[in-house]
């Protein structure tokens, strides 16, 4: 499950006068596009204590179930840390009538997609399905909430228990600055605080935690008392209240949770502390000073402090430590005000080799440079413009609405807390900005933290102790056996029989929504898909060849170019265009791919023209900033020796290398070397750009309220002023040739998890059998109920997640099966991974085809909902050349497949005796095993995944 982290008000939510959450009446409001939008909603309250808020939303024909509970961390106790996420977990396993492992099996082969999540001051669970599966949503929701319990065994509690800790070690223990969190709060929270502790909880109280100790904590806080039920989207209230109360009115109430009252801390002298990090590779700052709790007019103030602060090029933290002084590529600044109490952070990951005493004073100088200079009504007229579009894209989906709605009511009492929200954002000034500075910042006591690499400790700043960070140690695995009682489970009773699942109505069938398409005169191809919801426009300008097109001498130059281009252009500095793009409240993005570079973007639908000429002023007029480019150099030089430390890109750099081969670009990162961006000049910008930049394979996709005329109108600017030229994007041949199994090893010292990738070359995206190879894998590992996961996660609690899937383009992709697993179980799981392979090539039963069928099929109902899902359709459309209808071809291959078509595509591409088997992890432990693991060969690579010797290595 995910650990489900709100940011601050302000990032959530957005300053919309015109919008109102209302009770039971309808209220509606004109923007300046005279687009309605209108959020409304129904709360009322059963005789248990469930709050039930209903909003209905006809777009499509699907339905959220959004139900949080006023329990986070925030309600356990020392020595008991970690119990709220560890039982969000518990919470999917199994109920009285839901058998283990089909909560989630049962809402895929609805169509539907689920989860749950974690954070100090709550936990929620939700699911979003086609709308004919709403009954059983309702059963599967009030079976783990009222007859949950009397499940929760020694065996199944222990599986849960290992995965929370896989989950801790791959998102903590085996990250860059993983501990950071924990050093901070743990300084800045006295002993006892509910925030003193991490949500994932102490490693030893996950180890210690019993049976009995998460069936009180279920006691306690899991009953319909402490919940609030949201559903919403397309259904018909009095059936939904009929459902609702028939699922969750019989259930019990329990404990009553009294409220937590804010509990804000003070700090009387500054604490610096410093870690030496096993996986940094560069230093680390970070500031923290106390602040206030969440919806306080202060806390409001402090979110428009950080964004004045850190963000963009006007900001003092970026002029200083950025520009002046070449310390750090990025500045972070920003305000966390959660239910009890708040902090402000500043966190600044160095350029490597820099002393963090530097970064300290250059954050001293940004401090005076932000007094000297004040807080403009600009400022705060750039941050609100940006706040609308942000608000809207939170309510695009019925996920998103279901949050909001249950977030307010949580912690405020009342779902339409929306417009009192929004005018404590509105009425926010420059004046609040500096008193909150004043009050809360300057001259005033703070934690600091210095995490720097190991044996670099002359990089930390003066006067910093120890933090006391407890590493976990790598240990032999030895198994638990956990005796299950053969007992029958006790029923709880009910008015009806809750062991039969609700029967579902038809799936609603499919509906592609109505595109269109034009070609401009000078080649660019355009396709747009009006969606009226909301008032705004998301929007992609895909250039073909990206990462292709680059010289393998000087790897790197397409990256480049997706970030010079936005650094100004001839007629605004970087400074103006930021400043252009966030007066409209709109968001332009450039970034590279393997085959293409792409220009995204989303706007108000009223600023949808002026967007655009943005976007055309940057693509035709660069400014070629010799000055940003040395910055973007170093940022990107930075990146790369970072990714060192990360097993994870590791991994996939290595795993490229090794299947591609040195002769295919695609062995080579995107992000280029150390070596080959060093050497880039802006010559070789100039020329890739003018070599290759081109409407002639170009495409522009376009999804929101607007309409073909207008589109076509606002992009006349492009047309007329981009001329194409021809441009060839080179082929590098690729083929599966692999005859034997192969185990490559990257030695990461001290891991406490190894990252496996286990693949060959596959198909590209436009073979024939592409899709159905898609559907065949479904079930292997292409889900959360595929076989290696439900092996390595569910049953044998070695690792967070494990998948197998097809990639591939117009090049071929590959099949890969992957996860992270906790060290001292890396040799059994490579064995499941190949066993698992193997024995799926005998074919599977009936149940699990029509189960794949299911989860694909109806899963289409989802398909279509937000703006940025249509933009990736089109764009898919375009970059393959699919017909408008493919969507209903892939239907007709998931609903025409047979057992035997299924079995002869595991044979055709699944051969686990020739594949590349990649464990990156530590080897002093884990490499010598697969010399008897029966592999053709077993090489030991570095980082670069070239071969080291084995007498150079210590293991």
């Amino acid at each position: 499950m995910f650990k489900y982290t709100f940011k601050t008000s302000v990032l959530a939510l957005a300053l919309v006068s015109l919008i109102a959450f209302s009770c039971k009446t309808k209220q509606e409001a004109t923007t300046e596009d005279s687009a309605k939008l209108s959020v409304d909603f129904e709360k009322y309250e059963l005789e248990n204590g469930l709050d039930v808020i209903l909003h209905q939303d006809k777009s499509d024909p699907i339905i959220s179930l959004a139900i949080q509970y006023g329990v986070g961390s925030n309600r356990e106790k020392t020595g008991r840390t970690g119990f709220a996420h560890l039982f969000e977990h518990m919470l999917f396993q199994e109920s009285e009538n839901v058998p283990q492992d089909q909560f989630f099996k049962t809402i895929q082969d609805a169509g539907g997609t689920l989860n749950g999540g974690t954070w100090k001051d709550g936990t929620i669970y939700y699911e979003i399905v086609p709308n004919n599966a709403m009954e059983t949503v309702m059963w599967l929701e009030s079976d783990r909430m009222g007859y949950l319990i009397n499940t929760v065994t020694e065996a199944a509690f222990q599986n849960q228990q290992e995965v929370v800790q896989n989950e801790k070690r791959q998102r903590v223990d085996n990250n860059p600055y993983g501990h950071t969190g924990w050093v901070i709060d743990k300084n800045l929270y006295p002993e006892g605080h509910p925030y003193n502790w991490q949500v994932i909880g102490e490693l030893e109280d996950l180890q210690n935690a019993t049976v009995e100790d998460v069936k009180e904590f279920y006691d306690r806080f899991y009953g319909p008392n402490n919940a609030t039920l949201v559903l919403a989207g397309d259904f018909d209230t009095a059936e939904a209240k009929k459902m609702i109360e028939k699922y969750f009115g019989e259930i019990k109430r329990r404990q009553e949770v009294e409220p937590l009252k804010p509990q804000p801390v003070t700090i009387s002298e500054t604490k610096r502390l410093y870690h030496e990090d096993n996986f940094a590779t560069a230093p680390q700052l970070n500031m923290v000073w106390p602040t206030v709790e969440q919806y306080t007019d202060d806390a409001y103030a402090l979110d428009f402090l950080g964004e004045i602060l850190s963000q963009g090029k006007k900001a003092p933290l970026y002029k200083v430590l950025v520009k002046e002084k070449d310390l750090t590529a990025r500045t972070i600044a920003y305000n966390s005000s959660n239910e009890l109490a708040g902090d402000f952070q500043i966190s600044i990951t160095a350029n490597n080799g820099v002393d963090l005493d530097e970064v300290e004073k250059g954050i001293s100088e940004s401090f005076a440079l932000f007094e000297k200079d004040g807080v403009t009504d600009r400022d705060i007229e750039r941050i609100k413009a940006g706040l609308e579009t942000q608000f809207y894209n939170g309510i695009s989906s019925v996920l998103g609405k279901s949050f909001q709605l249950a977030r307010y009511n949580v912690f405020t009492g009342n779902p339409g807390f929306i417009t009192e929200d929004i005018e404590n954002i509105k009425k926010v000034t420059k004046e609040d900005v500096v008193r909150v500075y004043n009050k809360y910042i300057k001259d005033k006591p703070y934690v600091m933290t210095s995490f720097v690499p190991k044996g670099q400790l002359e990089l930390i700043t003066e006067n910093s102790e120890k933090a006391n960070v407890v590493e976990e140690e790598i240990k032999e695995n030895i198994s638990k056996t956990v005796e299950e009682a053969n007992s029958e489970i006790v029923k709880t009773p009910s008015k009806f029989d809750r062991s039969k699942p609700p029967v579902q109505g038809s799936a609603p069938e499919l509906s592609i929504p109505e595109l269109w398409t034009a070609s401009l005169g000078n080649g660019l191809k355009v396709s747009g898909i009006e969606q009226n919801e909301i008032p705004t426009v998301n929007f992609s300008l895909v250039i073909e060849g990206g990462h292709l097109l680059d010289d393998m001498k000087k790897n790197g130059v397409a990256n480049l170019m997706s970030d010079i281009l936005m650094e100004g252009t001839a007629n605004k500095t970087p400074e103006q265009l930021e400043e252009a793009i966030d007066l409209l409240g709109a968001s332009i993005n450039m970034y590279t791919t393997d085959e293409s570079i792409v220009i995204r973007g989303n706007t108000l639908t009223r600023n949808f023209d002026k967007t655009m000429d943005l976007v055309t002023e940057i693509l035709l007029e660069p400014r070629w900033d010799e000055e940003e480019l040395g910055r973007i150099k170093t940022k990107t030089i930075n990146q790369i020796e970072r990714s060192d430390a990360n097993p994870n890109i590791v991994a996939d750099r290595v795993y490229n290398k090794i299947l591609y081969g040195e002769k295919h670009i695609f062995s080579y990162p995107t992000v280029g070397t150390v070596e080959s961006v060093k050497a880039i000049t802006m010559d070789d910008l100039k020329a890739y750009y003018n070599k290759n930049f081109s409407p002639s394979i170009s495409t522009f996709q376009v999804v929101g309220k607007i309409e073909k005329e207008a589109v076509l109108k606002d992009l006349k600017g492009l047309e007329e002023r981009w001329a194409p030229k021809q441009v060839t994007i080179p082929e590098y041949p690729v083929a599966n040739n692999r005859d034997k199994t192969s185990l490559y090893f990257v030695d990461i010292p001290n891991a406490k998890q190894s990252v496996i990738n286990i693949g060959y070359i596959g198909l590209p995206r436009t073979d024939k059998d592409f899709y159905p190879t898609e559907v065949m894998n479904y079930k292997l590992g292409g889900s959360f109920s595929g076989n290696v996961n439900l092996i390595l996660r569910e049953e044998k609690g070695y690792t967070y997640g494990a998948r197998t899937n097809f990639s591939g383009s117009k090049i071929p992709g590959t099949f890969t099966a992957s996860s992270s697993v906790r060290t001292n179980t890396t040799g059994e799981s490579v064995q499941i991974f190949k066993d698992e392979i193997s024995k799926y090539k005998e074919g599977i039963s009936p149940e699990d085809l029509e189960f794949t069928k299911n989860a694909l099929i109806k899963s289409n109902a989802r398909r279509f909902e937000t703006q940025g899902s249509l933009l990736g359709m089109l764009q898919e459309m375009n970059e393959y050349n699919l017909p408008a209808n493919y969507i209903e071809s892939e239907e007709a291959t998931v609903r025409n497949m047979t057992l035997e078509q299924h079995k002869a595509l595991a044979n055709k591409y699944l051969d686990a005796s020739k594949m590349a088997y990649l464990v990156v992890g530590d080897a002093a432990t884990q490499f010598a095993q697969f010399k008897k693991m029966g592999f053709d060969e077993v090489k030991l690579l570095d980082k670069n995944g070239e071969e080291v010797k084995l007498e150079d290595v210590k293991l």
